[in-house]
Order: C-alpha cells, then sequence, then structure tokens
C-alpha cells in the first residue's frame, strides 16, 4: 500500500512550500505547524521566521499567506487536519488513527516526505512532484518505510 512520497528539492531559496503543495486545496484544512526551521527571504538575504512563533494552528487561508513568501526551509514540519481539531502526530500509527491526512516533512533544507491518506491526491503529489523536476521521487510504502517517526525535527 502506498503511504506517502520521498524525494530531493533544491537547497536554495524559493516557493518549494507552496510549490509542491500546490496541486491540493490547503484551505480544506487545518494545518498544525510543527518544530522547525525556515525562514522568509527579504531583500535576497534571510529574514524573520517565516511561521509566527506563537500560532502553532493555521488555517488553510492563513498557510497561503505564508507559503506566497519567498522563503528558505531547513526543516518543515507541517500537518493537514480535516475537521478543525489537530492533535500532535508523531509517529505512523498515530498519524493512520487521527483525522491527520497530510503530513510534510522537510530535513536538512532538502530532503522530503509527504503522507497523504487521500491516494488520488497522493497521485496528484507524486506526479508534481515530477513535474517539478525534483530529484529521486518514490512512493513510501508498506514495504520501504523506515520512518519511526513523523516530526521534522
Amino acid at each position: 500500500m502506498k503511504r506517502g512520497i520521498s524525494f530531493i528539492i533544491p537547497n536554495k531559496y524559493g516557493t518549494f512550500l507552496r510549490d509542491l503543495l500546490s496541486p491540493i486545496d490547503i484551505s480544506a484544512f487545518t494545518w498544525r505547524i510543527g518544530d522547525g526551521e525556515s525562514y522568509k527571504i527579504i531583500d535576497h538575504a534571510l529574514g524573520e521566521d517565516l511561521f509566527p512563533v506563537d500560532k502553532k494552528i493555521l488555517a488553510g487561508t492563513e498557510l497561503a499567506i505564508y507559503l506566497k513568501m519567498r522563503q528558505y526551509i531547513i526543516f518543515a514540519d507541517l500537518k493537514g487536519f480535516r475537521g478543525g481539531g489537530t492533535e500532535n502526530i508523531e509517529t505512523y500509527e498515530r498519524y493512520l488513527k487521527s483525522n491527520c491526512e497530510i503530513v510534510l516533512l522537510v530535513v536538512d533544507s532538502c530532503y522530503v516526505t509527504i503522507y497523504c491518506k487521500n491516494t488520488a491526491k497522493l497521485q496528484l503529489l507524486h506526479d508534481n512532484a515530477q513535474t517539478l523536476n525534483y530529484q529521486n521521487v518514490e512512493y513510501i510504502t508498506d514495504e520501504n518505510d523506515t520512518s519511526t517517526s513523523m516530526i521534522a525535527w
């Protein structure tokens, strides 16, 4: 069974979070922003934190505003929930039992993992990553998933 996808993005400034989530309607979810390190790019240099430090839950429309900004991602942990309520998800087993639909993790600026319960959306995300020419785009399956946690940092 397909659980998600993994791939490598360029280690540079850009709008990678927006680009890689573009096939889905992020406004349909409530997003929990986990610990991470991502910055706004202002005048071609690192600026302040991309996400508000004091606000861990964002409506999808709020998240879209942040994702439009040029950014530099070192670590990112975004989890999309349907139905409003969010919770801290740290394991795949907990993810399966929750109303979390999408998990997006970026580690070391370039290693991306996305888990998605909806197989049609997962296919769209996979195809999008290939269209954007990201490297090593692969499905994460029951057989090849070695992850023990669902946190970026």
